[in-house]
């Protein structure tokens, strides 16, 4: 074994009991490194399951309205935004696609996974936009999928990664005033996705929707909308937390709330107006500015929220299983028991010499 380890990390393999042992202190020093727990890789994910609203939408209202709905161009084959949205690009960084629902049947649940969001998703059961149109809320999109679940006699893939954003349409489009439904219905959903068996669920907060340009065209209060925002990240973090004490759930949150409004820094420089109402100056994929109609991010600001993310996941990696610790700790007591054995015999090697030393002057007097 210690030649094996001699050679795979060049180190010099000499006779003599004392070079021995200095080369298997050295060989269990490395050992010792291999043992250190290792974070468990994003990439292990092996479906992505998306739940929301326009935010996260890659094209299911598009379907649903018969491709009229958002026009292409000028936005992006189906999304709310002039390019690909952050479904797409954290989707692409973990190597993982999901089908949306409107072109999939509703049984048995797909191994590639589903994204559910459509625009205009309200947080609880229908759409705030088309009340009447039989288009899922967030917490109907959770609610069919634990549906599909029990039906096939199934559980929630626990290697799977779900993602869950909504809230905004509730603010924006039924009551302003009104954060604690929003915070009820997207707190019942994780506890429902907790419950058929998620285990690694990446949850966002809503950026400040009083500082969205579209305010005044909608004759919002921006005031209203911004206090709003701020109760709802804190009751949604309230609920983040309690289930984060759930040591079988990996709750990984994203706060756009700040990541927006750190956005001039990461240079979105125009976080005042909208791209769409600025053609002359505005471009597809243009990256200067935070928001693409008055209301979504553009682009750009989608792949700085997908970058996020994914610091997010990585942040949340959780070490490998408690043995590697107690494989760890023996390695660890070897290598101190190595060691004070070697000091031991170096203390009996001086001792002789002394003793040596000694008796050789007195022969000499002799």
């Amino acid at each position: 074994v210690l030649g094996d380890f001699c050679k795979r990390f060049k180190l010099k393999n000499t006779t003599g009991k004392r070079n021995m042992k200095k080369q298997a202190i050295a060989a269990g020093f490395v050992l010792f490194s291999f043992m250190l727990p290792t974070k468990a890789s994003a990439a292990s994910f092996d479906q992505l399951y998306v739940f929301g609203d326009s935010l996260s939408d890659t094209g299911n209202i598009y379907n649903a309205s018969g491709g009229t709905y958002p026009l292409s161009p000028p936005y992006f084959q189906g999304r709310f935004s002039d390019g690909p949205i952050w479904v797409d690009y954290l989707g692409n960084q973990l190597g993982l696609k999901s089908t949306l629902f409107t072109t999939i049947p509703s049984t048995p649940i797909p191994t590639q996974g589903i994204n559910f969001a459509f625009g205009g998703a309200s947080s609880g059961l229908d759409n705030a936009i088309l009340p009447n149109a039989n288009l899922p809320g967030v917490l109907q999109q959770v609610l069919d999928f634990a549906g599909t679940l029990q039906a096939n006699h199934q559980t929630a893939d626990p290697n799977a990664l779900y993602t869950l954003w909504g809230g905004a349409d509730d603010l924006l489009f039924v009551n302003p005033k009104d954060p604690t439904t929003p915070i009820s219905n997207i707190s019942e959903a994780l506890n429902i996705l907790a419950g058929v068996g998620a285990k690694n669920i990446l949850v966002f907060n809503l950026p400040d929707l009083g500082k969205l340009p579209a305010d005044q065209a909608y004759n919002l209060n921006p005031a209203t909308l911004s206090e709003s925002t701020s109760e709802f990240n804190s009751g949604l973090a309230t609920t983040v937390s309690a289930l984060s004490e759930n040591p079988d759930l990996n709750i990984i949150s994203v706060d756009t709330y700040s990541l927006f409004n750190q956005a001039s820094a990461l240079g979105l420089t125009n976080v005042t107006e909208s791209c769409l109402s600025n053609l002359d100056i505005c471009n597809p994929g243009n990256n200067t500015f935070l928001i693409w109609d008055g209301l979504h991010p553009t682009t750009a600001a989608h792949k700085l929220i997908a970058d996020a993310a994914l610091a997010a996941i990585d942040a949340k990696s959780v070490p490998e299983p408690s043995i590697n610790l107690g494989i760890l700790a023996l390695g660890a007591f070897g290598a101190i028991a190595v060691l004070k054995r070697q000091q031991k015999n170096k203390t009996l090697v001086s001792a002789g010499r002394v003793v040596d030393a000694k008796l050789s002057h007195t022969i000499v007097e002799n």
